[in-house]
């Protein structure tokens, strides 16, 4: 096949990498283009057709491949491929983001060569949209009381999906949430910050489904999401004023209420270790964990 030519994602690609996700879903936030895009301005993370499946690869901590979108035959030429290659330029093959049924199929392919390392803090976490939208039973009580509480406090709130006839509300918005988060001070947060801005940007061009929550007419949450397969949704963003008690469960039972119920799932993405994080998306008790990993060959 001679040397592949990775490339950065471009707006374009989206017909071309829609079609492999559609055809060849997981449950991975990672398989969305909007995620793929919005996030190729802040990692190292190219993509290329090899073997007529798609994969992308990143270099921030030497080189690792995503596992191939296609049909099994030819996502088993691929890695084939693959495995010729850094073995030619004398470098480890290395896969990331692996799911435990994506290993089950290398496994299968090569008993015995590689192993699994999950990796915890990248877990997504999935919910049954029925359950983030009711809020049905006792475990989750403390957040019926949340959103209670928020309407009781602020009678005059009110819910809206998001339309290219307020993006630029949504849009001051997130300036304003910016500057009181400190995210000129810290590089995650600034990078989050400018995904988001980007996905109002190109909101009507990425297809994206947004939520907005206005207390008094004025913008205090938003969410922004995308279908992730048939019967699961992703949240890639979600927004909300610190100062405003409640906003936070408010903007997500009414997203999924509103947006999100022809789908089964509703895949919140990872907390990346961080512990509020952590407790926080533990505390609306997910259906399961989307647990991945990074794949290595195996020591002899």
């Amino acid at each position: 096949m001679g040397e592949i030519q990775f490339r950065r994602t471009e707006l374009e690609d989206r017909g071309l990498m829609h079609s492999y996700f559609r055809k060849y879903p997981t449950r991975s936030c990672e398989r969305t283009f909007a995620n793929a895009l919005l996030w190729s301005r802040h990692y190292p993370v190219q993509f290329a057709e090899i073997e007529n499946t798609l994969i992308f690869r990143s270099t921030s901590h030497g080189e690792a491949y995503t596992y191939p979108a296609g049909e099994p035959e030819d996502v088993k030429h691929a890695l084939d491929f693959l495995m010729a290659d850094t073995k030619g330029r004398g470098i480890p093959f290395v896969l990331y983001h692996i799911t435990p049924e994506q290993f089950e199929q290398i496994e299968a392919w090569y008993p015995g060569m590689f192993e699994l390392e999950l990796n915890r803090d990248i877990a997504d976490y999935i919910y049954e949209s029925e359950k983030l939208a009711t809020l049905a039973g006792k475990k989750l009580h403390a957040k019926r009381n949340h959103i209670n509480k928020f309407k009781a406090t602020h009678e005059n709130w009110s819910y809206e999906t998001m339309s290219e006839d307020n993006l630029e509300e949504c849009f001051q918005m997130a300036l304003k949430w910016r500057n009181e988060n400190g995210c000129e001070e810290d590089e995650e947060k600034n990078a989050e910050m400018c995904v988001t801005l980007n996905a109002l940007r190109l909101f009507k061009e990425l297809e994206l489904t947004g939520g907005i929550l206005r207390i008094n007419g004025e913008i205090v949450a938003f969410t922004i999401g995308e279908e992730l397969s048939e019967d699961t949704f992703v949240v890639h963003i979600e927004k909300a004023f610190a100062d405003i008690q409640g906003a936070y469960p408010m903007i997500n039972q009414q997203f999924v209420e509103h947006e999100c119920m022809k789908y089964k799932y509703i895949n919140r993405e990872e907390d990346t270790g961080a512990e509020g994080l952590r407790k926080a998306k533990l505390s609306y008790r997910p259906a399961f964990l989307q647990e991945k990993g990074i794949v290595k060959e195996r020591e002899r």
